[in-house]
């Protein structure tokens, strides 16, 4: 096996073997666009009640509640590479035998919920140890533009071909997603296989692995040390669990507020895509011209005002307008701060400290699953977006001070030569 070290990363480029992995990238995520718009479609098929499909969501999410500190141990002691391998061929064939049960007029909320639910548990252990591998194939430097790059072929294929292709399918034969997916998924299961280099994270010579519990608790005892991570996990735990309250009725809402149907639901997610894509071509200029902070500043005010002009619209076009600028911040945001983790985070402890952080980020997404489906029930489909537009706006001064150029200067002064 060729090991891929800090000193024999591409300097010019970013080079082959990112360009595997960015090809897995877009083939799962082009299947996950294409199953995960059908799934709320199923769900609304199956049933009109907001709270049963609001639950959906509430599945899918629920793992990274139960498991991911558990799967960040895990990454930080598995060869990286073939646990991503595995993960991603266990979720074809989760996809695929829905789509068979689909085909078969066998589907079903309780069998919608449980594959949902096992699809969730591998994606905790895939996305966590996603984040550990790009640091060893690519330079620190070029870090922010492969994130860029990564984060606009998801938004490309997993929200802006994915979901319209998805709807169109859907309406035509509605297994169909599921078993394109699934061979997404598949086909991604062999790029990561492909990929060259060393996956598992250093240990000292001989030593055996340590006890478990003791593991987990030393990366989230780091996370909690970090000023500048500790409060954007925090702030992102309270924004995600209103976003996900939002999202796990948005196709209720577009349906009964915009007037869509299933290939018009999967365009209005196809617009957050294209803000995405402008978003990957923009981020590394953005943030190199604002700094760090103003950039993160710029974004609290953008996640506090979507909501509310969602909320106000009734226009397809209006909608879709906010979602392009939405998208469009999401992946310049999310580009920085996957960037500032990988950064600031020593390799040894990349996996556990990325599960510490998406365990508190993601802490609110169940809830907020739950949450929307019983706001929109007894107060309306706007509620959960007024809910969210008034916690942004809350959380804005309180995080203020701490998104700023001289909190990030410090963050990577302290980190030094630590992270690798």
């Amino acid at each position: 096996m060729v090991t891929q070290t800090g000193r024999d990363r591409p300097k010019g480029g970013l080079g082959p073997e990112f360009r595997k992995l960015w090809a897995a990238s877009a083939v799962s995520n082009l299947g996950d666009g294409v199953a995960l718009v059908a799934a709320p479609l199923l769900a609304a098929a199956l049933t009109r009640d907001p709270a049963l499909v609001a639950g959906l969501a509430f599945a899918q999410r629920l793992p990274w509640l139960l498991f991911a500190l558990l799967s960040g141990a895990l990454a930080d002691r598995l060869d990286r590479r073939r646990a991503m391998a595995t993960v991603a061929a266990c979720r074809a064939a989760l996809i695929g035998a829905l789509g068979v049960a689909v085909l078969l007029d066998l589907a079903s909320i309780p069998i919608l919920y449980a594959v949902f639910f096992l699809l969730g548990v591998g994606e905790t252990l895939f996305d966590t140890t996603a984040t550990t591998v790009l640091p060893a194939i690519v330079q620190r430097d070029g870090l922010p533009t492969a994130n860029a790059r990564l984060a606009g072929t998801l938004t490309v294929t997993n929200q802006f071909v994915g979901p319209p292709l998805g709807g169109l399918l859907f309406a035509t034969v509605a297994a169909l997603p599921f078993l394109l997916g699934a061979g997404g998924l598949a086909a991604a299961a062999a790029l990561i296989l492909a990929l060259r280099g060393q996956f598992r994270a250093a240990r000292a010579e001989g030593a055996p692995p340590g006890d478990l519990r003791a593991e987990i608790a030393e990366g989230v005892r780091w996370l909690w040390r970090q000023r500048l991570l500790r409060t954007l996990a925090l702030a992102l735990a309270l924004l995600n669990l209103t976003l996900v309250a939002q999202n796990a009725v948005m196709v209720l809402f577009a349906r009964e507020r915009l007037g869509l149907g299933p290939a018009g639901y999967g365009s209005l997610v196809a617009t957050y895509g294209v803000g995405g894509v402008l978003g990957s071509l923009v981020a590394g200029r953005v943030i190199a011209r604002l700094g760090a902070g103003r950039t993160l500043r710029l974004a609290m005010i953008i996640e506090a005002a979507t909501p509310a002009a969602l909320a106000l619209s009734r226009s397809p076009l209006l909608a879709g307008a906010v979602l392009v600028l939405f998208g469009c911040h999401a992946t310049v945001w999310g580009a920085l701060l996957v960037s500032l983790r990988q950064e600031l985070t020593p390799d040894r402890l990349r996996g556990r400290v990325a599960s510490a952080y998406r365990f508190i980020e993601e802490g609110g997404a169940a809830p907020g699953a739950l949450l929307g489906g019983l706001l929109a029930a007894r107060f309306g489909l706007t509620a959960p977006f007024w809910i969210g537009a008034v916690a942004g706006a809350l959380l804005l001064p309180l995080v203020w001070s701490t998104f700023s150029d001289a909190t990030v200067a410090t963050a990577r002064k302290d980190a030094g030569g630590e992270a690798s």
